[in-house]
């Protein structure tokens, strides 16, 4: 039976108050914790179970499926129509935060896990049954419960590394992030694959659903949590809301999923459209993926040099500029190019965002509740986006009007990331952040 319960072999330290800086001694990191002024936590910094429990966080292909859907299997509807499939998958994914995230916070992480991972395998047997040109049973199966499936998975995975690190915290989530970036590599390919190929679409959803449903028990044996649970009781969400550093934050995220999941989502159909080869058209997606592998780890080792919010501001600000020279991306070669630069770029800006956010905590069992609230309300926006990133291409493909509405979005985040930044910086007299 699963426990909501603190672990025994937790480390909590009974001691004095740490009011100066962290305290750090022999690699690990005590923290002061102001619900109770009388109690340190240790921040182990690594050791077995703490890069297991990371591996487990390691362990979104929609594009394809979108490409797919526009072009064979849901032809009778619009880009727009079928960008509402990929809009409620975004939306549950990262809205049902601000419910996820208390729940994981008051300690019921296996039950998150678990449950989200019985979703997700009726949500691939339903989807493998459904018909060619069945609109609404692909928006139930591969929109709201792939959705709801992700979101009940997303943040848990995430918190899990706050767990264990507290000075290598941006390195871990950025391990963590990279897990669905790697995963976004070899997805696309084997789903084209069966969907080209003999296997066709159906059978393909299943093999993938259960690698995937393997993966999910790997990822749940060896993932533990570690800090005790937080008691029953009410966070000062509206006191957050006045933290001008959090607020900007809070703004910025709202930007970002406006213009994030637009190249993700049409890169594939847009290198077709442009008469390029489809074999490796088909490619391009796992391309960009496989750079924001690399933008998502690279980030959170040079993050305490450089700071997480300095490199967080510049990765947005330049993804967005990657995204509005998409127009010219006619050829295979420039292609490439904004497939490498928007997963490098992008994928920084995905992997930074909770460091951030953990950095503005006052203790981290706050963070899963200010992830959820900034995820609901940004979720809700990106409902929206990947429809409105369709409108502006209709049915024609004016490419020009949907790259200039993703790319100043991610701009305007990048902005709002600086004015955030700025704010901390005068409260914390320092540049590195």
């Amino acid at each position: 039976m699963i426990s909501s319960s603190h672990p025994k072999n937790s480390r909590i330290i009974d001691t004095f108050t740490v009011e100066s800086n962290d305290v750090e001694k022999k690699g690990e990191v005590v923290v002061s914790v102001q619900t109770a002024p009388t109690s340190a936590l240790v921040f182990p910094e690594g050791g077995r179970q703490a890069w297991l429990s990371l591996i487990g966080a390691y362990i979104g292909a929609f594009g394809v499926y979108q490409d797919f859907y526009v072009r064979e299997y849901l032809t009778e509807h619009t880009p727009s129509e079928i960008g509402w499939i990929g809009g409620i998958q975004i939306m549950l994914t990262f809205s049902a935060g601000i419910f996820v995230g208390r729940a994981f916070d008051r300690g019921y992480f296996y039950h998150l896990m678990i449950c989200g991972a019985i979703i997700h395998g009726l949500a691939i047997f339903m989807l493998s049954l459904s018909h060619k040109d069945s609109y609404y049973q692909v928006f139930l199966t591969n929109g709201v419960m792939m959705g709801l499936s992700a979101g009940i998975c997303y943040i848990p995975s995430l918190g899990i590394g706050t767990h264990y690190f507290m000075k290598k915290r941006s390195m871990a989530m950025g391990i963590a992030t990279s897990g669905s970036a790697l995963g976004s590599v070899l997805h696309p390919i084997m789903l084209n694959q069966f969907f080209g190929g003999s296997i066709g679409f159906h059978k393909g959803v299943r093999i993938s659903g259960g690698i995937n449903l393997a993966l999910f028990v790997i990822a749940i044996i060896i993932m533990r949590t570690r800090l005790p649970p937080k008691s029953a009781q009410k966070f000062p969400i509206l006191s957050w809301m006045k933290e001008p550093a959090y607020l900007a934050l809070f703004i910025g995220s709202w930007f970002v999923f406006l213009g994030l999941f637009y190249p993700i989502f049409y890169i594939q159909l847009s290198a077709i459209k442009h008469g390029i080869d489809h074999t490796f058209a088909f490619y391009s997606l796992s391309i960009l993926n496989g750079a924001s592998v690399l933008g998502r780890i690279l980030p959170g080792v040079l993050a305490p040099r450089l700071g997480a919010y300095n490199l967080l501001s510049f990765c947005g600000i330049v993804a967005g500029v990657v995204v509005i020279f998409m127009v010219f991306a006619n050829d295979v070669t420039s292609v490439t190019l904004v497939a490498i630069f928007y997963g490098l770029f992008s994928g920084s800006s995905i992997a930074l965002v909770p460091s951030v956010v953990g950095s503005l905590c006052a203790n981290m069992n706050e963070f899963g509740t200010r992830m959820g609230i900034m995820f609901f309300c940004a979720g809700i926006l990106g409902l929206f986006a990947t429809p409105i990133s369709g409108a502006l291409l209709t049915s024609d493909y004016h490419w020009i009007r949907a790259d200039l509405f993703s790319g100043i979005s991610l701009i305007v985040a990048g902005i709002f990331f600086l004015i955030s930044r700025y704010f901390v910086s005068k409260q914390r007299n320092t540049q590195i952040l």
